[in-house]
Formats: C-alpha cells, sequence, structure tokens
C-alpha cells in the first residue's frame, strides 16, 4: 500500500491542471512505499498533449536531490487532461521501471481522480493508498 502525504497529492493536482491540455509529469521521492515529495518535470513528448516523457535531465537531478536527503525515487506521475485515470496502451508501452508506483491524476473527473499504480511484468495493477498529514 503506498502512503502519501497529503501536499503530494495537492501538489500533482496542482501541476496537472497548470500543464493541461497538456499531460505532466513528474517523479516521486520517498521511502519504500512512503512518498514524500511530488518533484515537477518538464515534459519532454513531442505531441505532450497525448503523452509524456519526463525530461532526462529533470529524471537525474531529481534522483540526486533525493539520494542528497537520504530519499529514492519510489515512482513517476503524470496526468491524463481529458481522460480518467486509468493507464494508456502508451502508458503501459513506455513504462519501464517495474516495481515503481506510478500516480494519473485524470481531470475528466471533479474533483480530479488520483490513482496507483504497480507496473510488473509488462502490466499495471492498481495499488490501495492512503493519505496522512
Amino acid at each position: 500500500m503506498g502512503v502519501f502525504k497529503s501536499e503530494v497529492l495537492a501538489a500533482m493536482v496542482a501541476h496537472a491542471r497548470e500543464a493541461a491540455p497538456d499531460e505532466c509529469c513528474g517523479v516521486l521521492l520517498g521511502r519504500g512505499d512512503e512518498v514524500v515529495e511530488a518533484v515537477r518535470a518538464r515534459n519532454a513528448a513531442e505531441h505532450a498533449a497525448t503523452r509524456f516523457l519526463i525530461d532526462p535531465k529533470d529524471h537525474i537531478d531529481a534522483r540526486r536531490e533525493g539520494r542528497a536527503r537520504g530519499l529514492d525515487v519510489v515512482g513517476f506521475y503524470h496526468s491524463h487532461p481529458r481522460s480518467e485515470a486509468a493507464p494508456s496502451e502508451t502508458d503501459a508501452a513506455d513504462a519501464a521501471y517495474p516495481g515503481h508506483l506510478y500516480v494519473i491524476v485524470g481531470l475528466l473527473a471533479n474533483p480530479p481522480e488520483v490513482r496507483v499504480f504497480g507496473f510488473d511484468n509488462g502490466n499495471f495493477h492498481e495499488r490501495p493508498f492512503v493519505t496522512v498529514g
């Protein structure tokens, strides 16, 4: 089960709203299943309205900053500005970090829908999560 600080969820939703109509993306820092920070990244995808690609420099910078504070990259997040918070075929094809969390913020719902997934053996599996603080 994932454990998210409430400000992390709020930060992801705010980022999704600001980036719309494009998809936003970012890196999740934490320890184990605890997510303590959502680090914004630039979306380097050519068609940012329908896909995301975390800028490699932003990914490396987030990993370094996290490590300096005793945190690991535990996952990633992105938004679906015009659809529900469910992994797309593109998301599955592009996922490359088994054992990490993948959070999707869907802006179709009001309030926005936030869902958490694990990725293993080429498939997404929805994971329960709780919000603290």
